[in-house]
């Protein structure tokens, strides 16, 4: 085992150690140091540059990440990033997830939703002067005035409608940046593996390793004739992409220097110890019992009834993601205990800045403020579950817009301006594919029930469904069911253009709880962003304040992931993972057919295994993925006691970047910035780096691209795809 005083001394010190960080494009240059040390060749410029190969080559899906591979917008993610148009295309005849999808050509390749995007980030600008220019001392008001300013940038970007531009926080509110986007509207299907190949170990599988999955997918862009974005029509171009990845088949080797660019979601770990341990006592275990309830229902619903199954793969499979996600962190919180590390951490600032200051009035501030809003989450949680209907849902946004629409476009809440109006329409069309009133209807008395057995009650809930029993309950869900026309996707859309009037008037129930519950989500509304106006002045003081410690201390900062492109570099290692159990880095064909069990979720389709055992590997063979012991690179555990032969295909492999929830689909690039794999996953001892980064055992798991083009040629036969590609080695 590793030196544990290094170890030790690594988890006591301060933030940005080894190869943690999640640095935006613009941070590389000051950090190329650190790219060079592990043999990222190309230049820091380079990578900070939006415009060039490969950045302007990344692109995000809204929720993943994705990447152009050729250049007639081929693009390549994850096979669970792409699980949603895969479940759009999909029927009882037609079930492309059980059975894959290979379009032959472009005129074969199925529209992948209506929701679906690309999204081409093109300019990343500081606007924090302009966000944060003579706001009020009253928290409602710089709210507000926050706010305001933002929409002002967005519209000033958005003049062409192209474009999709957001302002983003960085460092809890210090710096706001504009992030201006290229929106590719008609994205298709193109390639995807079945389930059982993308998939493959299932929820067992999930957050471990070794690991098997081909979790990929391909996905085309297309354009109008004039080479514009354009919404889907059967005579649309495919995109053709400013640059396009150029992908080594010959792939990494353990020791390798690696890099990834993508759109992390979110992580906290600036966060204060007190709204840690508040996750980990109440918040996480409370969400985890809830989607195990909700994906138990699903599951016993959809054994009985295959198409609704399909409907709600997606979801569940989800659901089921996020709930092993939060179980990994409440064990990751008990085997290493983190709140004492990052209490540690945080009482030595402290010292350091009451020293500096002669107080600690902002520390005590914030943590009054961080102690409200703990109070408010919990009060809420149960009313906000209780309104969880997809029908109920989709009444609130409807009569909100009728609403918001009395007022001018640039007063109107952010998601009910004109500019929101098309991803409106769509999300209302998009609900028939994943929705089953049945489903919906247990789902939903399942979180009325929680809501009635605790006591934080809200009035206007309860004088609907507040004096019933479960079975005068449940009748009476069946019969906002029954009354109701939002089931129907015409009717759903036809109420986008009418008055609140209309709302008020009308007798479709979840439309009459919708209104009545207007009033109290509107206070409530209000209450948070009161208190997010508070917080708006005392996290970024204390963010600054905590940059300045570290900059004392001699560490860069990078900001909390909030959905942004990022680049965070590592290498191609293996790593302890309890006592005696060193996990080599990768993983091979032979581990599909050991795992293989003909039921799900090791389920191998036959042709795949097929061709593992003809031995059918062709130039994709890899003899060994280890370096001369001797290479100056190869300073692993792994190098010195390593497997004589590989003499298969990677499937899986594991790199030290530094990644979460959005970087799924993200490229991950040899030092040159080829394409060598795709990220998908993180170890289970690694979920918990969304608050704490241990460089020792936090692994990001990925698919090797050398499985992706042996799937292609040998089991698959894409040639049409294949030919498309610039391979090199």
């Amino acid at each position: 085992m590793r030196n544990a005083l290094a170890v030790t001394l690594l988890l006591s010190s301060g933030i940005a150690m080894a190869d943690e960080g999640q640095w935006q494009p613009y941070q590389m240059p000051s950090i190329a140091d650190k790219l060079q040390s592990r043999g990222i060749e190309i230049p820091a410029k380079q990578l900070a540059d939006l415009s060039q190969y490969p950045m302007n080559a990344v692109v995000g899906l809204g929720y993943c990440t994705a990447s152009f591979v050729s250049p007639q917008g081929l693009a390549v993610t994850n096979h669970h990033c792409a699980y949603r148009a895969i479940q759009f295309n999909s029927d009882a005849q037609h079930n492309y997830l059980e059975q894959g999808f290979l379009a032959a050509s472009l005129e074969q390749e199925p529209s992948a939703g209506p929701n679906e995007r690309l999204y081409v980030t093109e300019a990343v600008t500081d606007v924090t002067a302009e966000v944060t220019a003579k706001l009020s001392d009253d928290p409602l008001t710089r709210y507000e005035q926050i706010d305001a300013n933002q929409k002002a940038l967005i519209k000033a970007c958005e003049a062409d409608d192209n474009y999709r531009c957001s302002v983003r926080s960085f460092h809890n509110g210090l710096e706001y940046y504009l992030i201006k986007q290229l929106i590719i509207r008609d994205v298709r299907l193109v390639y995807a593996p079945p389930e059982s190949v993308g998939a493959y170990g299932g929820d067992i599988d999930n957050y471990e390793f070794p690991r098997h999955s081909g979790d990929f997918s391909f996905l085309r862009a297309y354009v109008g004739k004039d080479g514009k974005p354009a919404s889907y029509a059967k005579d649309n171009v495919p995109y053709q992409p400013k640059s396009f990845l150029k992908i080594n088949a010959g792939g990494v080797k353990a020791g390798e220097g690696v890099f990834v660019a993508g759109y992390p979601g979110t992580t906290n770990r600036y966060r204060l110890t007190s709204e840690l341990k508040f996750a980990s006592d109440w918040l996480y275990p409370t969400q985890a019992k809830r989607f195990q309830s909700r994906i138990d229902t699903i599951n016993a619903m959809g054994a009985e009834d295959e198409a609704l199954a399909i409907k709600y793969s997606g979801t569940k499979a989800g659901m089921a993601n996020r709930m092993k996600k939060l179980n990994g962190l409440l064990d990751g919180f008990r085997a290493t205990d983190i709140a004492t590390i990052k209490q540690q951490r945080e009482d030595e600032f402290r010292a350091w800045y009451a020293n500096q200051q002669g107080d600690n009035t902002l520390v005590a501030s914030l943590d009054a403020l961080v102690a409200e809003q703990v109070q408010q989450i919990q009060t809420r949680y149960y009313f906000d579950n209780a309104q969880s209907s997809d029908l109920l849902q989709a009444a609130i946004a409807l009569y909100r817009l009728a609403k918001e629409q009395q007022k001018p476009d640039e007063a109107r809440e952010q998601g009910f301006q004109e500019r929101d109006m098309k991803l409106f329409a769509a999300k209302l069309t998009r609900l028939d594919a994943s929705f089953d009133k049945r489903v919906d209807k247990t789902l939903w008395l399942a979180d009325l029930q929680a809501y009635l057995a605790q006591s934080n009650r809200v009035a206007t809930l309860d004088a609907f469904f507040g004096d019933k029993g479960p079975e005068a309950l449940a009748a009476e869900l069946e019969g906002f069911y029954a009354a109701s026309e939002l089931g129907t996707q015409d009717k759903r859309l036809a109420w986008m253009g009418k008055t609140p009037a209309e709302f008020e008037a009308s007798q479709d129930p979840f439309i009459r709880l919708a209104v009545a519950l207007f009033d109290t989500n509107m206070a409530l509304e209000k209450t948070d962003k009161t208190l997010e106006g508070k917080l708006s002045i005392a996290r970024p003081a204390y963010m600054q304040a905590l940059i300045d410690y570290n900059k004392v201390k001699g560490l860069p900062v990078y900001p909390d992931a909030n959905g942004t492109l990022r680049i965070s570099y590592g290498m191609v290692d293996g790593y302890q993972s309890r006592d005696a159990l060193y996990k080599q880095p990768f993983t091979k064909l032979d581990g599909i057919v050991a795992k293989h069990t003909g039921v799900e979720p090791y389920k191998a389709p036959q042709k795949l295994l097929a061709a593992i055992k003809a031995d059918d590997l062709g130039q994709h063979r890899v003899a060994s993925v280890y370096q001369d012991p001797r290479s100056w690179l190869c300073r692993l555990f792994s190098c010195l006691d390593k497997p004589e032969d590989f003499n298969s295909v990677p499937v899986n492999f594991l790199s030290s970047v530094d990644t979460t929830g959005g970087n799924s689909g993200s490229p991950v690039f040899n030092g040159r910035g080829e394409l060598v794999g795709l990220n998908f996953d993180s170890t289970y001892e690694a979920i918990t780096k969304d608050w704490f980064f241990n460089p020792e055992i936090t692994r990001a798991v990925h698919v090797d691209i050398r499985y992706i083009l042996w799937m292609m040629d040998k089991v698959d036969h894409a040639q049409n795809l294949l030919d498309e590609l610039e391979l090199v080695n």
